[in-house]
């Protein structure tokens, strides 16, 4: 396997660069879909400049990036477009040695329970093989490395690239069973966006699930690990934020980065929800939406990690995709690390209900954006309503693609419990209703 994932990575490592040398990358650098007021490259290439000069980069409303990330790039700033290269490599390697890491242990958990005999005698066709598992942690690296999303992101130097990866070594580190990087690293999510916030309720179901710790608030084990996990997750927090006071002097970054994010003052046009509802918003309801429109990406959490405490690995594909849905300043960068895993979920196909639909809606708004957007800005034939039309079903497209994943995953689990076909007691076929 090997092999082809080396050959997989100068592919996707050459199409970058050629892209990179293009007359494309100033034009694709400027488009709205692919990068936004945090993670733009010209505001990170503004930022440099003031400290250069001395002055502090928040000073005014143009960088709202991490400290960290100011400089990391002080130093990188020549090599920024291998920087970028290397974040996609890093994620994509990330995300293979996981899945099939996670993948091995699918298998192990099946292999158990046909010895049990666990599953009824009816469903053994929605049994995974090896052979059909084989492939996948390569389609999920290839499912990152070729997406459109990713390379655009990658090419217009999006600082996404950079937070994808964070989360991509939070995701293997977690797998792998390491209770201290997997805080790390969530705590380095975290600390780049805030939304990352959510992956700890998946993270720790996870963890304790390798060490056989019941998910029972009676049992003290149950709290000890929640205590531990949370200590070593706020302490590397605390550690970073002191850290990012000591680069700068000052505490400006706060307001400038997670004010930033959580108050949404840019109301820039992209593919996400606030901007024209804000645009369009009475400065005296502002507060209140804006916080019914924040509460969203955290909320789903507790449904979500009550319904799959046995699959904490799903719930991570489903928080990050509600993340990318909901947060307030998304890019399709975001969107291309939740579809990554959908070769994961390849065995759920059978039980999918609207896929072609909603594959044909994403790609005929990934079209049309750039075209709307033109109408409106440079051709004046259309308004803010055209674009945001486009982008309201963009984002309801990504909605019923998620839900019809996660339908189709409870399915096969009911199917794997009770059996494939179902009756009534009067012997008639039975109809399964998700409610």
């Amino acid at each position: 396997m090997a092999a082809p994932l080396t050959l997989l990575l100068i592919v996707a490592v050459t199409i970058r660069a050629v892209l990179f040398r293009s007359s494309l990358a100033e034009l694709i650098a400027e488009r709205v879909e692919v990068v936004s007021p945090i993670t733009a490259w010209k505001r990170v290439v503004e930022g440099l400049a003031l400290l250069d000069l001395g002055v502090s980069p928040y000073a005014g409303d143009v960088f709202h990036e991490t400290p960290l990330i100011i400089y990391l790039f002080h130093f990188v700033v020549d090599y920024a477009e291998i920087t970028f290269m290397l974040a996609d490599v890093i994620t994509a390697v990330a995300l293979y040695m996981a899945v099939k890491d996670y993948n091995k242990q699918v298998f192990r958990k099946q292999k158990f329970a046909l010895e049990a005999d666990r599953y009824p005698h009816d469903c053994l066709e929605l049994i995974r093989s090896p052979r059909e598992m084989y492939y996948i942690p390569l389609k999920v690296a290839m499912f990152y490395l070729l997406n459109p999303f990713t390379i655009l992101s990658c090419v217009a130097k999006s600082t996404c690239g950079l937070n994808n990866a964070v989360v991509a070594v939070f995701i293997l580190t977690t797998i792998k069973g390491n209770m201290l990087l997997s805080a790390i690293f969530l705590c380095l999510a975290t600390y780049q966006s805030i939304y990352p916030l959510t992956l700890c309720a998946p993270a720790m179901l996870y963890l304790m699930q390798r060490q056989y710790i019941p998910v029972n608030f009676r049992r003290a084990s149950f709290w000890w690990f929640v205590v531990q996990y949370l200590f070593m997750y706020l302490g590397s927090l605390f550690v970073l934020i002191c850290l990012s006071f000591f680069l700068l002097g000052s505490w400006d970054y706060l307001p400038s980065v997670y004010g930033f994010i959580l108050s949404v003052p840019d109301l820039t046009p992209n593919i996400g929800l606030f901007w024209y509802f804000f645009a369009e918003m009475f400065e005296h309801f502002r507060l209140f939406f804006l916080c019914v429109f924040q509460i969203n990406v955290f909320f789903y959490t507790i449904p979500l990690s009550i319904k799959l405490k046995e699959h904490p690995v799903f719930l991570i594909f489903m928080q990050l995709a509600v993340i990318s849905i909901f947060k307030s300043y998304p890019t399709v960068g975001d969107i291309a690390l939740y579809m990554a895993f959908l070769p994961v979920w390849s065995h759920l196909h059978r039980f999918l209900r609207n896929i072609f639909l909603v594959s044909c809606v994403l790609l005929a708004c990934s079209a049309l954006f750039p075209v709307l957007w033109h109408l409106w800005i440079y051709a004046g034939s259309a308004n803010s309503n055209f674009y945001y039309a486009i982008t309201l079903l963009f984002n309801v497209a990504q909605i019923l693609l998620v839900s019809d994943y996660f339908y189709a995953f409870l399915r096969r689990e009911h199917h794997l419990t009770y059996g494939l076909y179902l009756k009534r007691k009067d012997g008639s076929e039975a109809t399964l209703v998700l409610k």
